[in-house]
Parts: structure tokens; C-alpha cells; sequence
């Protein structure tokens, strides 16, 4: 979940199944994409949508993308790596069109970086069967359920995801996990060519001494921000009264025949399912966004069914198995919230108070306070932090949310809010006390406020280094061939001049 403000990334829908959850997965390319490429390259609030061929192109991008229909022209292979590892002019010219629509400043010869990152990936997967590396049917499932779990809620169902590509879910997975076999095996194959690579601080001062002072990046300003929530108690009185209200409903339906359906839209709090009688479609056996006690209940019903009332952090349901198909199930429920007072959050705002005595005596340390007090899953996951969509936790002040922005000029760093209610990005209401560890003014990069974002260039560097030596010394021993329309592409000559010699 993003606590600062959501910016809907602009995703072409030819390429719905090229995003992960996490973070963007990238092959690290040689280090002839150059010093102030990786230092541009790494302060880009997304990496997988911006500059993708100022550094690392994304490796998932490559991979992962709907087909465009059925193709109307023959096809033509461009590249072949090993006995059976081919590259197509389709694949290179649908991932150059989705690049630019995404992004038109991409830069001279998109398709020669593709291609490049193309061969090295394949190079890798070779490579991987060589050394016997093994990638299981469950890791290839489970990132290609990431990337279908992402993009049913970003467009808001399953259906829709399916009517934007013209296929099934089961389709896009059948069609893409080849691919995602290849890319998990890439990427495991570089861990273990990079995973000795670090630098020193005395390589970190030289890398950013050789960049031009005109070259260094403007930061805008930045800011840190954790929060401790406190979700109040519901009174006992008030959380049977939910319990009782459910069970009554269930009580209608399974004994005095009420449609499940209708009561869902009359009775359910939950606004994302109301309206379409509680219906929650392409639900995965695995959770996905769901809370596990949802999910498990869920799975144990057959078509048709209603599960007795069960209980999660928001409030009661009951559940119905509408159509069940393995991992994957279209379900309705009904949940009734348990309401709290106005008393239930002075209770909750006291004491956050006291904590915040605490903390400010320094009698409690904000990373123990919020691992003995938050209740919010969330950000607890990040020691407290709020994060925006790719996890990172420091933010550009223009992208933050109204109600954090307006904090920015009260608080100090080291400095605690007032308690106060808010609304979290579930639109449920609760209480917080909001903390600032650093905030920084607009800038030009230096490495006193920048040593971590340098020092992430500079390993960058070193890795596209150490990743050229090892295609200077593996490359020769595979047979790889480049068709001649790329002869004009300087950096796939360490492929073709070896693959030259082989033919």
C-alpha cells in the first residue's frame, strides 16, 4: 500500500503483464551505457517506466508483454543464442513501440538496446542450463500471478484485464511462463556473476569526482516520514452488535432462502463489492490483496456454498463460492464493520499521547514504539516508513499526499505530530502520530546529502563492468548470431564478432 500520493503508471495494455509487484527486475548491462547514464538512471522515481535506456533496461519488459494479436506479416528471426534460444523482429519491434508510447524521449536506436538486452539475457539462460541451474513451476507461478494480481487492480477486475488483451488469465500465464522460466534464470545466473561486486568508500568519492559539474543531477526536495497508527477498539458492546447483525443475515439466507446477491447490495459495508452484490471476481487461493483469513474460508467451499461468519481486521463476513476453478474463484460476501465511537477514538488519541511522551523524552525509540504499538501492516513492513509504489521511503515532497504536505513545514527532523484521526488508503478512518527523520532542500547531487544515491551509481558502474568481462570471456563460447540489419549497433559487436568466426 502507498501512503503518498498514487500516480496510475501510464501501461500501454499490450504490455499488462510486464510489471512485477516489487521492484523492476533488470538485467545489469556493460558499463558502456556510461557514468552519468547509471547517476540519471537512479534518481528516477520509476525506473521501469522512465529512462529505460538511459541504464538498465528492465528485463521484465522484455519479457513479459501481451502479444498484439495475430501477427499479419511473416516473421523473421534476428537473433539466435545456443541450440534453441531465438529472437524475433516482432518482439523487438512491439517492445520499441510500447517503449515509446510509455516514453517518446527514448534516445537513438531503442531497438539496438533491446536487442542487446535481449541476447545478454538469453546469453545468461545458456549459461544457467550449462551450470544446471533449476527453476521451479512454483516461482515461475508465482511471479506470473504477481504481474496478473497487479494488473487486475489496476484496471479493476479480471475481466477487464481480459477484455484489453483479448485472452484469458490462463492464456497470458500458459503464454508467458517460458519466458518467465527465463528471466527468473537470467536473473539468478547474474546474481551469482554480480554477488561479489561491491565498492569502497574511496571508489565511491572517485566515481562521483569523475562525473562533470555540469552533469551532476538537480534533486528535488526529498523528505522521510513514518507513522505510528493506532486503529481504535471497537467497545465489546458495539463488536457483538456487528457479530449478531451478520449472523442474522447468513440466518436469512441459508435458512429462510434470501438471495445472497441482493442482501450483499442492500446490507455489505464493503464500497468496493456493494454495489455488484458483493461479487469479488478472479480471487487467487494464495491471498493476493486479500487477508489470509478470507482467502483460506474462501477455499474451502464448493460452488454454492455459504461459509459461516468469519473475522478480520475489517469487520465480519460471510461468504459465497459463486464459481470455483482450481487456485482461482469468483466469490460474493457480506461484511458488516463494527462502528466506533467518538469515544472509542479520544481513547485511541490518549494514547498516542503517552507514546508520544515517550518518545520525545526519549524514554522510547521510534522503531520500538512502532513495532510494540502500530497497527498498521503496511508500513510496519518498512520499520514504520511510509513508502510509496516502488517501496522507496524517501520521498519527493511534490508527490506527497495534501495532509502529509501540509506537516512538512510544522515538523522538524526528530520532531513528532500531534495525534491527530486521519483516513488511510482504505478510506477507513484512524488515528496516527506522524514522525520526520530528514528532510533535504532542493539540490545539486553532493556527497554529503547523497552518499547512499552515489554510492548506488557507482556499484551500478562496477557491475555493468564486471558483466562486459564476462561477456569478453563467455561469449565465445556460445554460438550466437545477429542478423546483418544490426550491424549498425555498436554495442552488439563483442556478440557479432565472435559469433563471425563460429558460422
Amino acid at each position: 500500500m502507498v501512503y503518498s500520493k498514487r500516480k496510475k503508471a501510464d501501461i500501454n495494455v499490450k504490455n499488462i503483464l510486464h510489471v512485477l509487484s516489487g521492484r523492476p527486475n533488470t538485467l545489469h548491462l556493460p558499463s558502456h551505457f556510461g557514468l552519468r547514464a547509471t547517476f540519471i538512471h537512479m534518481t528516477k522515481k520509476n525506473p521501469a517506466y522512465t529512462s529505460l535506456f538511459r541504464a538498465m533496461l528492465p528485463l521484465v519488459l522484455i519479457c513479459l508483454s501481451f502479444a498484439a494479436g495475430a501477427q499479419t506479416e511473416l516473421d523473421k528471426i534476428i537473433g539466435v543464442v545456443g541450440k534453441k534460444h531465438i529472437i524475433l523482429k516482432s518482439d523487438i519491434d512491439m517492445q520499441v513501440k510500447a517503449m515509446q508510447e510509455q516514453n517518446p524521449e527514448i534516445g537513438d536506436m531503442p531497438e539496438c538496446d533491446i536487442l542487446e538486452q535481449m541476447v545478454l539475457q538469453k546469453l545468461l539462460v545458456e549459461q544457467g542450463e550449462r551450470d544446471s541451474v533449476v527453476v521451479s513451476d512454483e516461482e515461475v507461478e508465482a511471479q506470473l500471478e504477481n504481474r496478473v494480481r497487479y494488473f487486475i487492480m489496476q484496471y479493476g477486475s479480471k475481466e477487464k484485464v481480459e477484455e484489453l488483451s483479448g485472452k484469458t488469465i490462463y492464456q497470458l500465464k500458459e503464454e508467458n511462463r517460458q519466458v518467465t522460466r527465463e528471466m527468473i534464470m537470467s536473473e539468478r545466473v547474474q546474481g551469482t556473476i554480480l554477488e561479489s561486486v561491491k565498492v569502497t568508500p574511496a571508489e565511491v568519492q572517485k566515481f562521483y569526482a569523475s562525473i562533470p559539474a555540469d552533469s551532476l543531477p538537480f534533486f528535488p526536495a526529498t523528505v522521510e516520514l513514518g507513522q505510528i497508527v493506532l486503529d481504535p477498539e471497537v467497545s465489546p458492546e458495539l463488536d457483538t452488535y456487528a457479530r449478531r447483525k451478520i449472523e442474522e443475515i447468513r440466518k436469512e439466507i441459508v435458512e429462510g432462502g434470501a438471495d445472497f446477491e441482493i442482501k450483499a447490495g442492500i446490507e455489505s459495508q464493503d464500497p468496493g463489492s456493494r454495489n455488484d452484490g458483493g461479487l469479488m471476481r478472479g480471487i487467487t487461493r494464495k491471498g493476493g490483496n486479500l487477508v489470509t483469513e478470507f482467502a483460506v474460508a474462501a477455499f474451502k467451499l464448493q460452488n454454492g456454498e455459504i461459509s459461516p461468519v468469519i473475522r478480520t481486521r475489517f469487520g465480519y463476513h460471510i461468504i459465497q463460492m459463486v464459481n470455483r476453478k482450481g487456485d482461482e474463484a469468483d466469490v460474493r460476501h457480506i461484511l458488516i464493520t463494527p462502528e466506533r465511537t467518538s469515544a472509542d477514538f479520544e481513547k485511541a488519541l490518549a494514547k498516542l499521547d503517552s507514546i508520544r511522551t515517550e518518545l520525545v523524552a526519549g524514554r522510547l525509540t521510534f522503531e520500538t514504539a512502532v513495532g510494540k504499538f502500530s497497527t498498521d501492516e503496511l508500513s510496519n513492513r518498512t520499520g514504520g516508513m511510509i513508502a510509496d509504489q516502488q517501496g522507496n521511503t524517501t520521498l519527493e515532497v511534490e508527490d506527497l499526499d495534501p495532509v502529509l504536505a501540509l506537516m512538512i513545514d510544522t515538523l522538524k527532523p526528530g520532531n513528532y505530530s500531534k495525534p491527530m484521526v486521519y483516513t488511510n488508503m482504505r478510506g477507513e478512518r484512524s488515528t496516527r502520530i506522524v514522525y520526520m527523520k530528514s528532510i533535504t532542500a532542493p539540490h545539486k547531487a553532493n556527497l554529503k546529502e547523497d552518499y547512499s544515491r552515489i554510492q548506488f551509481a557507482a556499484i551500478q558502474k562496477k557491475k555493468g563492468e564486471r558483466m562486459q568481462q564476462w561477456i569478453r570471456e563467455k561469449a565465445p563460447s556460445y554460438y550466437i548470431r545477429i542478423d546483418d540489419e544490426y550491424a549498425q549497433c555498436p554495442n552488439l559487436q563483442v556478440y557479432r564478432s565472435d559469433s563471425s568466426a563460429k558460422k
